[in-house]
């Protein structure tokens, strides 16, 4: 957008990569229309629950060829959006919303999207200690030897090492599905839960989070809907030490 002379600051087209700006006093233009502080200072965090079919990314490039897989979880927020410009008429840049993490195309579940890089950063990096739990249907109800192999983990061939998840146990809060299990991972690696059920010899039917940190999914958040979150409970994902046992 600079290198197309789109962009102004003070009145003055920018030419330099790396101009700094000060929100609070220098009046910044895109296209000719003022980029208003909102859109800039005001942060928002959702939490979605994500519907099987949806993948976590922004990048059109991104998307699946075919298939149900080239719906973006961010496409959820087209309404939200559409709502936030009739707010906000004079601004020419709306909220860049993005998800925070993945959950691959067949999971469902919690899933965080928000416009603030730095918190979003810290949900995702690995030494925030963050435990992530999920809701695991299997092919068949595990015995106990299926249970102390989910609970020894996978050998990460790549990494060299042994994965070993935080907790494993049976989920039996609904009588008429006796194949589930809950499992929390603190890892965060790609296919960590599935590797894990694999390397016991079973198959995920089902893979869902059910919570990230210290925020669990609502149960009563309907797959494809979101809720914003209010500012306790965006303290509340980073606490470090929620739910680690089963």
């Amino acid at each position: 957008m600079i290198s197309e002379g789109r962009i102004a600051v003070n009145g003055v087209t920018v030419t330099d990569m790396g101009t700094q700006v000060n929100i609070a006093r220098d009046e910044i233009k895109v296209d000719g229309r003022v980029m208003t502080k909102t859109a800039v200072t005001n942060k928002y965090y959702f939490a979605v629950n994500k519907p099987k079919g949806y993948i976590c990314t922004n990048a059109p490039e991104g998307k699946l060829q075919g298939g149900s897989g080239d719906r973006l979880v961010v496409d959820l927020f087209d309404g939200w959006l559409k709502e936030w410009r009739r707010r906000h008429p004079k601004s020419s840049v709306v909220p860049r919303l993005y998800t925070v993490g993945r959950l691959d195309v067949q999971s469902v579940g919690l899933i965080f999207v928000t416009n603030d890089g730095d918190w979003a950063h810290a949900v995702q990096h690995p030494s925030s200690g963050l435990t992530k739990e999920y809701s695991v249907t299997l092919d068949r109800r595990p015995g106990k030897v299926e249970m102390e192999r989910l609970g020894q983990g996978y050998f990460d061939a790549a990494g060299g090492e042994q994965v070993v998840p935080v907790a494993v146990a049976l989920d039996d809060s609904d009588p008429s599905k006796r194949n589930r299990v809950r499992i929390i991972v603190a890892e965060g690696r790609n296919r960590e839960v599935r590797n894990i059920v694999e390397a016991a010899g079973m198959e995920v039917k089902v893979l869902r989070r059910i919570r990230v940190g210290g925020y669990r999914l609502p149960r009563d958040l309907a797959f494809g809907r979101y809720v914003e979150l209010k500012p306790h409970e965006v303290r509340r994902i980073l606490n470090v030490g929620a739910d680690r046992s089963l």
